[in-house]
């Protein structure tokens, strides 16, 4: 049974940086693509970026391109999220996803059937 938990959430002011992981369990990272969502308060979720590490895909949309930063560690079997130059319109409770695939990522919600619990970011002063 694959399982993922995030982590690194926290509150930070503007323009500041966390870095979330997500460790999975259950199976080896190389064979997965893992995006990261987010739902901000009244809001649906939203795909933010992916990775598979097999193949070193990944993938940005527009409002974190340029902030954030998506990697993997195959020897920890985690995916990180940096996000820096936060904003508080960033502020969200973040989610990593993963599904079996043999290259390529996306932020596709629906292409994913594995999640974590999720994990707040806020950006406040």
């Amino acid at each position: 049974q694959v399982q993922l938990v995030e982590s690194g959430g926290g509150l930070v002011q503007p323009g500041g940086s966390l870095r979330l992981s997500c460790t999975i369990s259950g199976d080896t990272l190389e064979n997965y693509a893992v995006g990261w969502f987010r739902r901000a308060p009244g809001k649906e979720r939203e795909g933010v970026s992916c990775i598979h590490s097999s193949d070193g895909s990944t993938y940005y949309t527009n409002n974190v391109k340029g902030r954030f930063t998506i990697s993997g560690d195959n020897a920890k079997n985690t995916v990180y999220l940096q996000m820096d130059s936060l904003k508080p319109e960033d502020t969200a409770v973040y989610y990593c996803a993963a599904d079996a695939a043999p290259g390529g990522c996306t932020v596709v919600r629906n292409f994913y059937d594995y999640w974590g619990q999720g994990t707040q970011v806020t950006v406040s002063s």
